[in-house]
């Protein structure tokens, strides 16, 4: 690996490390947490005076332009919002429910939420526009009991107000309102005549009072509303500026898909641009299919500093950026910091990068990911370091007390600071048991010392504690480190997977495809042909018997031996609880809901469209 790494700022890296009788320890960083802002509109409020032209939220709009908002004007905007909010009584009680993905009169109706101290809650689109029952969008609605509810698009989500009890609900739209619903404007709101009970509201705000909502599923295929303080959005930016001060290096200019329902864009991505002085543009583009497009196309416009994505993002914009030195070109010009998130990052997609950015500029670009969960705001591990490769986590943040407990052959994670949720909304029991009886909140995950010797060394994340399982030999099966090689060694044929085998004698997965790649390998085969077609062809199981018995000879025991695959040919079930908002595969959910599969893939004559190794191993 080069040495030529461009300009990189870090904090301390030394942690303390507390053994306890009961075999437990306590890791800390030696780095104090320092101050930091009481709401994190006043970054807003001083960006507005010191540099009020700059763009603080960007969007292309129908036409292909820009429309842009400044400082200055986002700070009248929100103070137009935010009075108007007061004015209709709203409250934690009585929040505010957004519908809406990524927009900038989302953003504006978000920051005037925090400014005046009335909460919003961003809600998965997959709630309202995928979802047929709509049984996740009823439950998050009777949790929260909204006093207003907005929609960008009107008629984009008529379906989802109809599923909706909304009698004494203010519906607000920015455009396209349906005709036989009620709806006030969004434009409204912008025109509210502000008034001293603006700054009063603010001033009244407490750290540790409600900012905001954010729901998350889980394993549990149930949402949970995770409240976000004042306190935990605010020390987690500062938490993440003493560690990497690359982030504020210069002011960011960012360009970023990830929803705002969920934390690591609504928060962490969308929290880096306000708190550092920064200029957010909002990428329409996704990292699947044709949905890439955008954001070459947006690529093309911005240079970005910070670049935020999930590591199929990361695979899918390569090959674009391999064919196309202008935007190549533009892409490396200015960045400074590769972050990814959301799972395990594959070697050959890191190595690409670097070898890129040095192709390009002379020099790596600092790539990392953190450790974090909606519960934790959410960062909680980084690296103030440059990693020699994906995988490491890092140390805990400034301010973040890691509790390390022995479960099994593992060590689970447990950890508390001022950037811990106090709990789910109006969910007691779920609260409860969030929490060890030192106030600890229980992750769920496992870590493993980088170097046992030395925790300064940092961490490396060992699976999640609820998804392990043991074989019929009593071995114990780690799964989520297994999954991340599953998902690296069949790249980029495979999306995710879930791995089976429990109290069976040898281990097995379900695959989750990639339809477009899939059908790559069927030479011949018609283009209306269906999934189940391709996922059938003998080209797609010939490579997938390949790369399954590679695979299987690079294992050192039955642990991470898999022997047996086969394809989810019915794609996962939302509504059931396959899959979580966030787009990932619910283990236990697939397990439990697609019994008769599993005993299909172990059964001693399985289908022909099921690979196995069985019979070579007899």
């Amino acid at each position: 690996m080069s040495e030529a790494l461009r300009s990189a700022i870090f904090g301390p890296r030394e942690v303390t490390r507390e053994v306890r009788p009961d075999g437990s320890m306590i890791i800390k960083s030696t780095d104090p947490l320092g101050p930091y802002p009481k709401v994190i509109t006043e970054c807003l409020v001083q960006g507005a005076a010191d540099f009020p032209d700059r763009v603080l939220y960007g969007q292309r709009v129908r036409d292909g332009a820009w429309r842009t908002v400044t400082y200055k004007e986002g700070l009248a905007q929100v103070e137009s919002i935010g009075q108007a909010l007061l004015d209709r009584g709203l409250s934690k009680d009585r929040p505010v429910l957004i519908l809406s993905a990524n927009g900038i009169d989302h953003a504006l109706l978000h920051l005037a939420g925090l400014h005046v101290g009335i909460p919003t809650a961003a809600i998965s689109t997959a709630y309202s526009l995928i979802s047929e029952d709509f049984g996740k969008l009823r439950h998050v609605f009777d949790i929260l009991t909204p006093g207003l509810i907005f929609a960008e698009d009107g008629t984009a989500y008529e379906r989802a107000f109809e599923a909706l009890h909304l009698e004494g609900v203010e519906c607000v739209i920015s455009r396209n309102p349906v005709s036989d619903r009620a709806a006030t404007a969004f434009s409204d709101l912008c025109a509210t005549p502000v008034t001293d009970a603006v700054a009063q509201a603010h001033a009244a705000i407490d750290p540790d009072d409600v900012a905001k909502f954010l729901f998350t599923s889980g394993s549990t295929g149930v949402p949970k509303g995770v409240i976000n303080t004042h306190r935990m959005m605010c020390c987690n930016q500062r938490m993440m500026r003493q560690m990497l001060g690359l982030m504020g290096e210069v002011p960011p200019v960012m360009l970023d898909w990830l929803p705002w329902s969920h934390t690591f864009g609504g928060n962490h991505n969308i929290g880096i641009a306000l708190y550092n002085g920064g200029s957010f543009h909002i990428d329409e583009g996704k990292p699947v299919g044709k949905g890439i497009l955008a954001t070459i196309a947006n690529l093309r416009d911005i240079n970005p500093t910070l670049y935020f994505n999930v590591p199929k993002g990361y695979e899918e914009l390569l090959p674009h950026l391999r064919a196309d030195k202008a935007l190549r070109e533009g892409f490396f010009k200015d960045l400074r910091v590769l972050f990814y998130a959301g799972a395990g990052m594959a070697p050959h997609i890191w190595d690409a990068y670097d070898t890129m950015a040095e192709e390009v500029i002379g020099q790596r670009i600092f790539m990392c990911t953190s450790l974090g969960s909606t519960e934790t705001a959410p960062f909680a591990f980084c690296t103030p370091w440059d990693p020699a490769g994906p995988g490491e986590i890092g140390i805990p943040g400034a301010g973040v007390e890691v509790k390390l407990v022995p479960s099994d052959e593992k060590l689970e994670l447990r950890l508390r600071g001022p950037n811990i949720t106090p709990g789910y909304w109006r969910q007691p029991h779920q609260t409860q048991g969030a929490f060890d009886e030192e106030g600890f909140y229980k992750m769920g995950d496992a870590l493993k010392f980088a170097d046992p010797e030395d925790p300064s060394r940092g961490f490396l994340f060992d699976g999640r504690i609820a998804e392990d399982f043991k074989l019929a030999t009593g071995t114990w099966v780690s799964v989520g480190p297994l999954r991340a090689k599953i998902i690296g060694h069949f790249a980029p044929f495979v999306r995710d997977a879930v791995i089976t085998g429990h109290d069976r004698d040898d281990v097995g997965m379900l695959l989750l495809p990639d339809m477009e790649q899939c059908r790559n390998l069927c030479v011949g085969l018609p283009d209306d042909a269906s999934d189940v077609e391709v996922l059938r062809h003998h080209s797609v199981l010939e490579e997938l018997h390949g790369l399954l018995r590679s695979l299987a000879s690079h294992a050192t025991g039955s642990a991470n031996k898999v022997v047996r695959a086969a394809w989810l040919e019915v794609p996962p079930d939302l509504d059931a609880g396959e899959i979580t908002d966030k787009g990932s595969l619910n283990q236990r959910a697939i397990l439990r809901l697609r019994g008769d599969l599993v005993d299909q893939l172990y059964s001693d004559n399985p289908p022909r469209h099921m690979v196995s190794l069985t019979w070579e191993m007899a």
